[in-house]
């Protein structure tokens, strides 16, 4: 059996084998993408060290003869101290699971290496960020380093050096900053950083199938009814930079907005940065649109590659991308998350384009995804203080309670209580949090990050990258411009137009659009089933007409009571002393059921 495919090589299987990514990967080299080169380590291999507890032996074989392979194409040498060949490890899930599995950039760098890869490169603080963010990922991935360990060293150094982004640090500072990581490394796992570029690609593709199995990934997968045994495939990819400077970059593209359904691309790039910042939330990055600014041939290879992307997959896609010196390399492409109304939208557009037909525009729409459209918004004629704007990143609106950890959001949103998670920036390891919230609210992160992403595929409202938030997790406290709120008071976010308010807000029914009719109207010419509707009112069965229902199945007559003016009656009824009392109170009753009913039919 084998256990690893090149990107260029015909397979057995598709995603099941190789996962989304690794099938993303492979589909876009057969098409002509700009794609680095690399190979995938498939799910077999996963389940096998999920039955067994060890990775298989004979995989360790296949893996060096393709890094071989990369070695012959690419002309430089894993593991080289003068132009070494670096590579990422990435998790491919047959479905896609934003976020809840592992990803390293940078294997093969090392103490000496760096110093190789900045004489090749002549940019030593370029080979130094990367060679800094291998420690910090490995450590977090393999070892189980608290990344925020890392994260305040960083925070420090920038502090110290007046520097705003990270970009703004100097190679002399990195250098700095790298020995920081090493001792963190050291201290925390009592040995020293790798310095074996095979040990460090081992251990890495273990950890990345260990993920796959990690709390985080569990939560996600019984929240979608995802099968445990699926396992991830593990994605070993030529690394390309966007770290590089100027010319270089890194980004996450929709070929249609994900949460209007809008035809144009939306996403979110930032100069001389790898991946891992924007999806990560970890920066603010900038709207795509700015990229025609600063690399613009770039952006029109993006455009028409994504064009293409579309065509082929006859479906709105996700992407990830890097370039590199100015040149474009695609690394993942997968059907984007959307929220219900953004999949009306795309659904009717793309049959009026001719490219689906009605029966699949309706096949796409998930009936539970619906129920989405039905959540409230803003009152418009509410008094509202509004205290920030941050990032419109998942639409819809909702008050609760201040909570500024997963757990206490899990805890209490549990007890039924409503509240809002609001943090610096989400991770993965917050789903269980993000689950139980009525929204999320970050200071960091953009349209594209974690916390956007999943909030949109569980249709709540997400505020991202509101700069005017902080947090004190040591006080218990968040200020937002001049306003200092406590855990536990009253916010609402506005995820459709990026306010932050102060307080609990009046929400109002959501205006239903034309696309939401246009299926309904598809699915009504395509059915077989007749449709009628539970209703005990005439508020019931009016809101069951407007929604297509054809008559009433199910009318239960005591729902007729339970209004406030109402209930005393029946009590009366229900405790009368005698005849005449009970009689009394049908009289009173028989009028308001009788209207009931002339309202239904």
């Amino acid at each position: 059996m084998r256990l690893v495919y090149a990107f260029d090589e015909e397979t057995p299987g598709g995603r099941e084998l190789l996962g989304g990514k690794g099938v993303g990967l492979a589909e876009m080299t057969a098409l002509g993408v700009p794609v680095p080169a690399g190979f995938t380590i498939t799910t077999d291999a996963c389940r096998e060290t999920m039955r067994t507890g060890d990775v298989p032996e004979a995989l360790w074989a296949e893996v060096e003869e393709h890094v071989e392979r990369l070695q012959e194409r690419s002309g430089k040498r894993f593991g080289d101290a003068s132009d070494p060949l670096l590579v990422s490890v990435r998790s491919g899930a047959a479905v896609s699971m934003p976020g809840m599995m592992d990803t390293i950039l940078n294997l093969g760098l090392d103490d000496v290496a760096v110093e190789g890869l900045a004489t090749a490169t002549g940019n030593p603080r370029f080979a130094l960020d990367s060679y800094r963010r291998l420690i910090q990922m490995y450590g977090e991935v393999v070892d189980g380093i608290d990344g925020h360990l890392f994260e305040g060293e960083l925070q420090a150094l920038k502090e110290q050096r007046g520097a705003r982004q990270d970009v703004d640090l100097t190679a002399d500072d990195l250098r700095e900053l790298l020995a920081s990581y090493k001792a963190i490394y050291e201290r925390e796992v009592r040995a020293p950083f790798p310095q074996d570029a095979s040990e460090q690609l081992r251990r890495a593709t273990r950890a990345v199938f260990d993920s796959w199995e990690s709390p985080r990934a569990k939560v996600y997968r019984r929240t979608y009814d995802i099968p445990d045994d699926l396992g991830t495939a593990v994605n070993v990819v030529q690394m390309v930079f966007g770290n590089k400077g100027a010319t270089s970059g890194t980004g996450v593209c929709f070929t249609r907005d994900p949460s209007t359904g809008e035809r144009r691309l939306f996403g979110e790039f930032l100069v001389n940065a790898q991946g891992e910042d924007v999806v990560a939330g970890i920066r603010t990055p900038e709207p795509i649109e700015r990229m025609r600014e600063t690399l613009s041939d770039a952006y029109d290879e993006l455009a028409q590659t994504l064009e293409r992307l579309e065509e082929h997959y006859r479906e709105m896609q996700d992407i990830e991308f890097t370039v590199e010196d100015g040149s474009l390399y695609l690394l993942q492409t997968r059907t984007g998350k959307r929220t219900a109304q953004a999949a009306l939208r795309i659904a009717v557009e793309m049959s009026d384009e001719g490219m689906v037909s009605r029966e699949e525009a309706v096949a796409r729409i998930d009936p539970g995804q619906l129920d989405q459209l039905l959540h409230p918004m803003i009152d418009p004629d509410a008094q509202v203080e509004v205290v920030a704007t941050g990032l419109n990143a998942s639409p819809g609106a909702a008050s609760g309670a201040i909570v500024l950890d997963a757990d206490l959001a899990e805890q209490r949103g549990q007890a039924g209580e409503d509240v809002l998670l609001v943090r610096w920036e989400t991770t993965p390891d917050d789903i269980h949090g993000l689950i139980h919230a009525r929204g999320v609210l970050t200071a960091h992160g953009g349209m594209t990050s974690h916390a956007a992403v999943v909030a949109r595929g569980m249709g709540k409202p997400c505020v991202a990258g509101c700069d005017a938030l902080s947090i004190d997790m040591e006080a218990r406290t968040l200020r937002i411009g001049e306003v200092e709120l406590r855990e536990g008071d009253q916010l609402t976010i506005d995820g459709g137009t990026g306010r932050v308010i102060v307080g609990s807000v009046p929400l109002v029914p959501p205006a239903i659009d034309e696309n939401f009719g246009t299926i309904l109207g598809w699915a009504d010419e395509l059915r077989r089933l007749r449709v009628r509707a539970n209703a005990d009112t005439p508020e019931d069965a009016a809101k069951a007409r407007e929604f297509g229902a054809e008559g009433i199945g199910l009318c239960r007559t005591e729902h007729m009571f339970m209004a406030e003016g109402r209930l005393p009656i029946v009590r009366e009824m229900i405790l009368a002393r005698d005849e005449d009392e009970r009689r009394a109170a049908l009289d009173r009753l028989l009028p308001m059921q009788q209207g009931d009913f002339e309202g239904i039919f």
